[in-house]
């Protein structure tokens, strides 16, 4: 999961922080979860995928 994210991210050509500001977050958080260190909340996830031009599962779908 988390590297989809990360790659999305590159992909658009935006750093963590830029991200973070879009979405109203900070860098901090975007670093963990792209990490897979934190489990964002449902509106935060809805926001990332917005921002990336991305759907839900595309980001946050475990493949099994």
């Amino acid at each position: 999961m988390a590297n989809k994210i990360k790659l999305a991210r590159v992909e658009k050509g935006l750093t963590q922080a830029q991200l973070a500001k879009r979405v109203n977050s900070t860098r901090q958080t975007i670093g963990l979860i792209e990490k897979g260190e934190y489990n964002p909340s449902l509106n935060l996830c809805i926001a990332i995928a917005k921002e990336l031009e991305k759907t839900l599962d595309d980001l946050f779908w475990e493949e099994s």
